[in-house]
């Protein structure tokens, strides 16, 4: 596992002790970034169960500015430490230890916004959604910010969550990819005229 593009190019990130976590593979990580970016001029990255700190990290190394990184895992959060020394972009990461209901409720209480938020959670668990809805209240979200969902390639998510809409759905083997963004942002793409 390494950081595919960027500042941090070809660095190697460690994985977190034990079968808890799954990280990302590099070849997920290098379709999902082609998709979204590839490269940032700036802006907020939010890596919830971040795991490695793979997602945020490679963010970084692509020009975003700074990365909040969240887990619930002890040996998860130690990992995530190591690796944004390697990457030489501890400076630009916030890392927490908690769970991802409670960090998002802390985070709104610093009227932080997001333009970049990454999903991870364990295939298990399907309330990506939930979470996203609360986001969506807490009004976390800059104005073209998009969302990634990764999770189980059998379970669907729903086209449409609150002001948010699925402009991609993505699968490599089992796992899929569900990038999120403002309706809005929708019409433009499609180069429709947005109602006045």
């Amino acid at each position: 596992m390494r950081v595919i593009s960027g500042t941090a190019r070809g660095r190697s990130l460690k994985a977190v002790p034990g079968m808890n976590t799954r990280p990302t593979t590099d070849k997920v990580k290098e379709a999902l970034f082609s998709m979204i970016g590839p490269y940032f001029d700036g802006g907020i990255a939010l890596d919830l169960f971040a795991g490695t700190g793979g997602l945020g990290i490679e963010a970084l190394s692509r020009g975003v500015d700074h990365a909040v990184f969240i887990d619930m895992d002890p040996k998860a959060i130690e990992t995530i430490k190591h690796n944004v020394n390697v990457a030489r972009v501890a400076e630009k990461a916030e890392i927490f230890r908690n769970d991802a209901k409670r960090a998002l409720k802390a985070m709104s209480k610093r009227d932080m916004k997001f333009d970049l938020v990454f999903m991870d959670p364990p295939y298990r668990m399907t309330d990506a959604d939930m979470l996203l809805t609360t986001i969506l209240e807490q009004e976390m979200l800059s104005e073209h910010a998009i969302v990634v969902i990764e999770h189980d390639s059998n379970y669907t998510y729903p086209e449409h969550i609150g002001s948010m809409t699925c402009f991609r759905n993505a699968k490599y083997g089992e796992i899929a990819l569900s990038l999120y963004k403002k309706k809005q942002d929708e019409l433009e793409d499609r180069g429709e005229e947005l109602p006045s």
